[in-house]
């Protein structure tokens, strides 16, 4: 395993743990719905709240932000699509490719090689990663 690989791999896990502590922050839903966990071969994934916490590696899926939850991503090499519209969003890891409904308040990317889409909002768009491709498409 190279020093990128574990790099990463620390990063995804690093920030898929920070945000369970950073859970319903920014969201503007009104689910107040009890929390839920799900994992499996498409990752795992935890809904604090308004909050979606999805974390894996090497998966292809689609999550559903409904109407306004907010959504942290940790891992690598996963293929997202994301639906519904999506309040806050925190991505971490490394070469992620993402595509997005729509991003309303903030889109926050960290990390390596992050590819991500959003085709409708306008959200305040944070960077403090390395060589992330991030497009209104």
């Amino acid at each position: 395993m190279t020093a990128l690989m574990r790099l990463a791999g620390w990063v995804g896990v690093a920030t898929l743990s920070a945000t369970f502590g950073l859970t319903a922050c920014g969201s503007d839903s009104s689910d107040s719905s009890d929390p839920t966990a799900t994992a499996g071969s498409s990752g795992a994934q935890v809904e604090i709240g308004n909050t979606i916490n999805y974390g894996s590696f090497g998966t292809t899926t689609d999550i559903d932000c409904a109407d306004g939850k907010s959504l942290n991503v940790g891992g690598s090499n996963n293929t997202l699509t994301v639906t519904g519209t999506c309040a806050s969003v925190n991505i971490g890891g490394a070469d992620n490719k993402i595509t997005f409904d729509r991003v309303d308040n903030e889109l926050s990317v960290v990390g390596l090689n992050n590819t991500v889409t959003y085709l409708e909002g306008d959200p305040n768009i944070t960077d403090t990663g390395s060589n992330n491709n991030i497009t209104k498409g």
